[in-house]
């Protein structure tokens, strides 16, 4: 590996994430006055709506991804075990290991290089906090699902309570910034859009097996800013928001060779 790096150019994908059913990503209740929440929403400190953390959807894109590429789970972050290149060999083999090179590596682990992808917090809509207002939820911009486990001998219920922000809310604008560092990470790009339908395929948050988390990413957008003139703002399509991310995957190989003619 070399230690020069140089950045040729961004990628921008900004989207707005659409809840098909409703969404929990937990947070905390301390000092919350919501009685009987075993599982609360997290929420902006300052304007008490729900959003969706740059965090929660980055990890579950390199869960997908390490799964759909078979990678071995070999590295413990807490009690949740990862893939993770160990050596700069392993890091580079076979044109690189697209998951370390897009989401990076621990920094003691000798397989290094720049971290390609960015993924901001994603804020609820002001048009979709006005609507959750009106419409008088259980708790502001967020309703309580109760769920029932059956006790399968004494049929006794044991009902808990989870927070969702309720489906049909919008997110948006998402913002995933993707950095360009050489030829092959072009080619890495399209990693992030299989990692974005592989997230819509499945869930996002928690209580996905039980139907919550099934999202959407709808009105999306792709720009990019290259080195030689980072002032300037190039919009791919001539700014044309597409509608679905399956409008941006089924276009993908133009998507490429436009990348590649706008920055390198």
């Amino acid at each position: 590996m070399t230690n020069d790096i140089k950045l040729y150019g961004r990628v921008f994908i900004n989207a707005t994430v659409k809840a098909v059913t409703g969404l929990h990503i937990g947070g905390s209740s301390t000092g919350m006055e919501i009685g009987g929440i075993d599982n609360a929403i997290i929420r902006d400190a300052l304007t008490s709506r729900p959003y969706i953390p740059g965090s929660s959807l980055r990890g579950k894109m390199r869960s997908q991804l390490e799964k759909y590429l078979n990678l071995r789970q070999n590295n413990s972050v807490g009690q949740v075990k990862i893939h993770t290149c160990k050596t700069a060999a392993e890091y580079d083999r076979d044109g690189g290991c697209p998951v370390c090179h897009i989401f990076g590596v621990p920094g003691e682990v000798e397989a290094t290089g720049p971290t390609l992808l960015i993924v901001r917090d994603t804020l609820l809509s002001d048009d979709s906090a006005d609507d959750l207002r009106k419409a008088h939820t259980d708790f502001a911009y967020s309703e309580l699902k109760t769920e029932v486990a059956i006790d399968r001998v004494t049929s006794a219920a044991s009902p808990r309570n989870i927070e969702r922000v309720p489906a049909g809310a919008e997110f948006g604008p998402l913002e995933m910034v993707f950095s360009i560092y050489s030829e092959a990470d072009i080619g890495r790009l399209k990693y992030v859009v299989e990692g974005l339908q592989l997230v819509e395929d499945d869930y996002l948050g928690g209580s996905g097996s039980r139907g919550s988390g099934k999202v959407a990413f709808i009105h999306l957008a792709v720009t990019a800013r290259k080195s030689t003139d980072y002032s300037k703002l190039l919009n791919y399509a001539d700014g044309r928001p597409m509608e679905s991310l399956q409008e941006l995957s089924s276009g993908y190989t133009a998507l490429q060779a436009w990348v590649k003619e706008a920055i390198l």
